[in-house]
């Protein structure tokens, strides 16, 4: 990873450019970065169907040829970290030499993202839940959640400290949506209920904005502007039957990365003990309580001792935890900011930064199908 780049952040619907236009600008800011020249670039990837289609974004940046295009199949938020895989395995396999990730949204273009619009038909999943009043994701997760705190006595504490580790770190973002806008355990605990065991500031924000990264193959990387960040493991998928409806699958009280969290650690050969700081996608904080104990950072029934502020704010804590502000506090770019966070760590250029910084990892969506993950490194860490 050679080269990252975002745009301005905005409240959902508040951002002044189209939604082509944000990607094009988070892609020629990751470029600048690296010190690239756009044209070089030969492949993109993204996740759940990013409207920005490859072929365009390579005619408006004059790119030589189109070699690589590819789209993470579902899980939603969930493949934040697959398409970053998907796009070294091109590189890996010899499809591409120069492939961008990013991920664009502009709600006051397209609709509000997380919000439920009159449907005449629906399928699937949504079959068993709409017709009985489960519209929107907080009220499907909180039963996968609320089961898991009842089997593992998780306390709302765990979940205030995860919220307020994210709040802590954008005070400190320039870039954050809520920087200047701090949360303490009096402002959370007043704050309204969204559905339990969700208040407000459990939930994650909605916004416009764009980011991107530039990867190229390991014996490129150093020929570029910035200290280069390693890819050194990737997973994706889920458990048996974990896309079994209606919220039927065997495993129910999970963040879907039972399976996944081993190939993680198999491929990069390392360890949780190895780990610096998570970016950990919070779609809603318990999805994070259930994601960091399926990785091994602790037993679910240790939830409540080991998720303190103490623990998880950066420098000092055992395990800094989205030290950009993450999805709740810096941004919702569906989870991609987290990447690009965990790129900022390795290079120790966070405005949070972690004591360690050799190891950084990224979580992305929890409780969805198929899930995804990454470990990024240092040189060093190779």
């Amino acid at each position: 990873m050679v080269g990252i780049g975002e745009t301005d952040y905005y409240r959902h619907g508040a951002s002044p450019d189209p939604e082509f236009k944000l990607a094009l600008k988070a892609i020629l800011a990751a470029c600048k970065d690296a010190g690239l020249d756009p044209r070089d670039i030969d492949g993109f990837s993204s996740y759940s169907d990013d409207r920005n289609d490859a072929s365009r974004l390579a005619a408006a940046l004059g790119t030589h040829r189109l070699r690589t295009a590819t789209m993470q199949w579902g899980g939603g938020g969930g493949g934040c970290c697959a398409a970053v895989a998907n796009a070294a395995a091109s590189i890996v396999a010899g499809l591409a030499d120069c492939v961008v990730v990013f991920r664009a949204l502009a709600q006051g273009q397209y609709g509000r993202f997380g919000q439920v619009s009159g449907v005449e038909t629906i399928s699937g999943e949504k079959a068993y839940l709409m017709p009985y009043g489960v519209l929107a994701p907080p009220q499907r997760f909180a039963m996968k959640v609320q089961r898991y705190m009842y089997e593992h006595g998780v306390s709302q504490d765990a979940q205030r400290a995860i919220a307020l580790a994210s709040y802590h770190h954008a005070q400190a973002n320039p870039r954050a949506v809520m920087h200047g806008k701090p949360l303490d355990r009096e402002k959370y605990d007043a704050s309204r209920w969204i559905v339990e065991p969700f208040h407000l500031y459990d939930c994650c924000m909605e916004n416009d904005g764009a980011a991107a990264l530039v990867l190229v193959a390991e014996e490129r990387a150093r020929e570029f502007r910035q200290k280069p960040v390693f890819l050194l493991g990737a997973a994706i998928g889920s458990g048996h039957r974990s896309g079994a409806i209606p919220h039927n699958a065997p495993h129910y009280a999970s963040a879907g990365f039972d399976t996944v969290a081993p190939d993680l650690y198999r491929m990069a050969g390392l360890g949780p003990c190895d780990v610096g700081t998570v970016q950990a996608y919070e779609n809603f904080t318990g999805g994070v309580v259930m994601a960091l104990a399926e990785h091994g950072f602790f037993e679910p029934e240790q939830a409540n001792d080991f998720l303190t502020l103490e623990n998880l704010i950066a420098p000092s804590g055992r395990l800094p935890l989205n030290t950009s502000g993450g999805n709740l506090a810096e941004c919702y770019m569906h989870g991609f900011e987290l990447v690009i966070e965990a790129v900022r760590q390795v290079r120790g250029t966070s405005t949070s930064q972690g004591r360690r910084n050799d190891v950084a990892m990224v979580i992305g969506g929890p409780m969805v199908t198929p899930a995804s993950n990454l470990l990024l490194g240092s040189e060093a860490a190779l």
